[in-house]
């Protein structure tokens, strides 16, 4: 794609990397054929080769609009057009930077700046914790929209306490602790089991992702900065990874490199930061041999699990099959559903309040295909994809370390 960019973009770190991606795109449209807003909107502008139309005008001097705006919102990031994409194209990070300047030139409405707000600054509060033990404790009593964000209370069972030679850093996210403690403990109990300590620095906060792509860039690497710095005695200390077990936080700490890239500070420290972070079906092929004869009881292979990929996992860090190759190894019945098990479920970390209308339709799509395996129980790997999914069904939606947990235990 040719490109000739404004002035004002020109030479800048914004426009020299959103030209470079630019310029791979060579309109194909495979990646349309793939976009969940496409597929439920059908706008060439709610897919990507229109959102990259858009970008490209904007970044060559057309004033954006509210529809501009609109448009980009509308996009899940779910990178599921990288997947598809023959030359390569960097999507998601052009549509970080077109966000970004789009939102610096087009006004929103006061109440749209209001949510934003709440949830950049809500969600990754210490005050999130106690507001969602409110929550659950008057669940009954919320009206269905606020029901669907508020799970049940959980049980987090217990944290290890054996130390081992074998030491891993893991996240504990900014929502998960109090919305699903029991995946942070379930991970600890199966890598307890496998002869490895995990190890949670507590100064380490959320990975950034909410605010940086609600547009707070610089609240976004603030957070990153600061969790780079709670790691990083840790990393000197020798800790073999930094394990994540929400894709979503996974997909983001893997591309601090990329993100502080220019920063002198933490340039070097960011890159090392994303060379460790693994995803924690990436030590499922070492874990197999060593949980095998632990398992407490064969699992029923007749009951199926149904597993949902999140984008974050198979699109976002390019990881397609493991969970279920590893799991089935380990003698679970596992399945992804028979038709879009490569469409996003619709929750895209804050987009389900955000696009509510558009994350329902993404969400009940997906559970209609799922339900077509009958599963006993469907199981995930993101803290969003289980929320938003058992939103939608009265079949338990898991994460699959938990299903592990319970059959060692």
């Amino acid at each position: 794609m040719q490109t000739n960019l404004a002035p004002e973009f020109k030479g800048t770190a914004d426009g020299i990397a959103a030209e470079a991606i630019l310029r791979k795109c060579v309109h194909c449209g495979f990646c349309t054929a793939t976009c969940p807003t496409y597929q439920l909107l059908g706008d060439e502008l709610d897919g990507p080769r229109g959102r990259i139309y858009l970008m490209k005008q904007v970044l060559e001097g057309a004033e954006p609009t509210r529809a501009t705006q609109m448009h980009l919102d509308r996009c899940l990031t779910c990178r599921n057009c990288e997947s598809t994409c023959p030359s390569g194209v960097d999507y998601g990070h052009l549509v970080d930077i077109g966000r970004k300047i789009v939102d610096a030139k087009v006004p929103r409405p006061a109440g749209e700046k209001a949510v934003r707000w709440l949830l950049k600054e809500g969600l990754t509060s210490p005050a999130f914790g106690p507001a969602m033990k409110l929550g659950q404790l008057v669940r009954g009593l919320l009206p269905e929209t606020l029901k669907n964000k508020v799970p049940a209370r959980q049980d987090a069972g217990r944290w290890p306490t054996a130390t081992h030679a074998r030491k891993v850093l893991m996240l504990a996210g900014c929502v998960q602790p109090a919305m699903m403690p029991n995946i942070n403990t379930a991970t600890a109990r199966v890598l307890d089991a496998a002869g490895i300590q995990t190890v949670v620095a507590p100064e380490a906060g959320c990975c950034g992702a909410v605010k940086f792509h609600l547009n707070d860039q610089d609240g976004g690497t603030a957070q990153m900065r600061a969790n780079i710095d709670a790691w990083w005695p840790h990393v000197e200390q020798g800790v073999e990874a930094i394990v994540m077990n929400a894709s979503g936080c996974g997909v983001t700490v893997k591309e601090y490199g990329h993100i502080l890239r220019d920063d002198p500070a933490y340039a070097a420290k960011a890159a090392r930061i994303s060379e460790l972070t693994k995803d924690l079906s990436e030590l499922l092929p070492a874990l197999v041999p060593v949980l095998q004869p632990k398992l407490a009881a064969k699992p029923d292979t007749r009951k199926v699990i149904g597993f949902h990929p999140p984008c974050t996992l198979q699109h976002g860090q390019k990881l397609k099959g493991g969970v279920e190759t590893h799991l089935a190894a380990l003698g679970f019945t596992v399945q992804v559903a028979r038709n879009e098990s490569h469409l996003c479920c619709g929750s895209a970390g804050t987009y389900s309040v955000l696009n509510p209308e558009l994350a329902y339709q993404l969400r009940d799509r997906k559970l209609g295909h799922l339900s077509e395996l009958q599963p006993a129980v469907i199981a995930s790997a993101n803290i969003g994809c289980i929320t938003h999914l058992q939103s939608g069904t009265d079949t338990p939606v898991r994460h699959w370390v938990e299903l592990l947990d319970e059959a060692l235990t």
